[in-house]
């Protein structure tokens, strides 16, 4: 497979995983404006942190190598995963402007609900970042060896 081949078959995924994104996306927003109830941010965040990551990938789709492109080109979990890191981290960022831990006049004071404090909010951020960011560390460790 040629470099132009295995980057069409790598947009046309990329096409069909936004498109999927979006109309999730859009989903939640319409089920949440046709039943009267509160939008749900987290799920809005991260389908918003899927299209980013999709975005991402199509943005640097040139610059990457052969050895990129065949990886991309033979396989749809290659292409969810990136999204799926930049879901995680926009709630990530999400859970930083709710606790405050991210403030300053730049940022719009967030109204929390009642029942999750500033506490209970960082105690889940330092529970996030103790328990699962080492475990993705080898991974980007690894995908990034050698791209020195």
């Amino acid at each position: 497979m040629t470099r132009t081949e295995k980057l069409l078959t790598i947009t046309k995924r990329l096409i069909i995983m936004t498109s999927s994104g979006l109309l999730l996306v859009v989903a939640i927003f319409a089920l949440t404006v046709l039943r009267g109830n509160r939008l749900m941010v987290s799920w809005a965040c991260f389908g918003c942190g899927l299209v980013g990551g999709f975005v991402s990938i199509q943005q640097r789709l040139k610059k990457f190598g052969d050895e990129e492109l065949d990886l991309l080109s033979t396989s749809w979990f290659q292409i969810l995963l990136i999204p799926v890191y930049g879901g995680i981290f926009a709630l990530v960022l999400y859970l930083c402007f709710l606790s405050k831990i991210i403030e300053g006049p730049s940022f719009r004071n967030l109204p929390v609900c009642r029942s999750l404090n500033r506490f209970r909010l960082r105690r889940i951020l330092e529970t996030i970042s103790r328990k699962h960011i080492p475990l993705l560390a080898p991974i980007w460790r690894s995908s990034c060896s050698g791209h020195s």
